[in-house]
């Protein structure tokens, strides 16, 4: 990280960490959560807690956090839970639900309410600020085997997966982009593969620039409107 001189504001200093607000009813869960993300002060910076849907939807219209970790189950509001928070702030902030369900209904409830992800509480803390980094960039984050239930209710008509642009990819990277595309970590990815995240790293790298994209979020629509995942 290059060293700078000079005062810098919140708004151009793009090594400032993100905010993030946590929102969940459990008192144990916010304290374990802070506790947790305390860990990583460059990373992310808690800026406050909710309990519930209405004080969720007032943190997030007074202290604009840059990602809101959104419990879906809830109590207050209309009784919609975190899914009602997400569609009354969705265009806020940029949410991710952290929650112990892992139904297909509150994944794609969640998701069709405007949050950029969804993710268990048995997620690792590493892998959490990654997620919280992806969300807040723009991409999608899920935990593996939720990915499946997005792209399952928002998948696009079937085509073929005889195109060119599948052929410039060798074996090799097309198991990686499939693993990627379906919301693994480079480590889960590596895991599951039985190599390093480093080697994971570089096939990412080949695999956006012979298809021409930007970030992991177009690999999994360019994968997911080709039915590869």
């Amino acid at each position: 990280m290059s060293e700078e001189t000079g005062a810098k504001t919140p708004e151009t200093d793009k090594s400032a960490p993100l905010k993030v607000l946590l929102v969940d009813d459990h008192p144990i869960v916010l304290t374990g959560l802070q506790a947790e993300l305390a860990k990583y002060p460059e990373q992310v910076h808690v800026i406050g807690q909710a309990q519930n849907v209405d004080e969720a939807v007032l943190a997030i219209k007074k202290l604009h956090p840059d990602v809101v970790l959104l419990d879906i189950h809830l109590p207050g509001g209309g009784g919609g839970g975190g899914v009602e928070v997400a569609a009354a702030t969705s265009k806020l902030t940029k949410h991710l639900a952290l929650s112990v369900s892992d139904s297909p209904e509150d994944v794609v409830s969640a998701i069709r309410a405007g949050a950029r992800g969804y993710v268990t509480k048995t997620i690792r803390t590493p892998e959490l600020i990654a997620a919280i980094e992806r969300v807040a960039a723009g991409d999608a984050a899920f935990s593996p085997r939720l990915a499946g239930f997005v792209l399952d209710a928002f998948g696009t008509s079937q085509v073929t997966t005889d195109d060119d642009e599948l052929d410039l990819l060798t074996a090799r990277e097309r198991e990686v982009m499939r693993l990627i595309a379906r919301g693994y970590t480079y480590r889960e990815a590596a895991s599951e593969l039985y190599i390093s995240v480093k080697t994971i790293e570089t096939h990412v790298s080949a695999v956006l620039r012979k298809l021409q994209l930007s970030n992991r979020g177009e690999l999994t629509r360019w994968a997911t409107r080709r039915r590869l995942v």
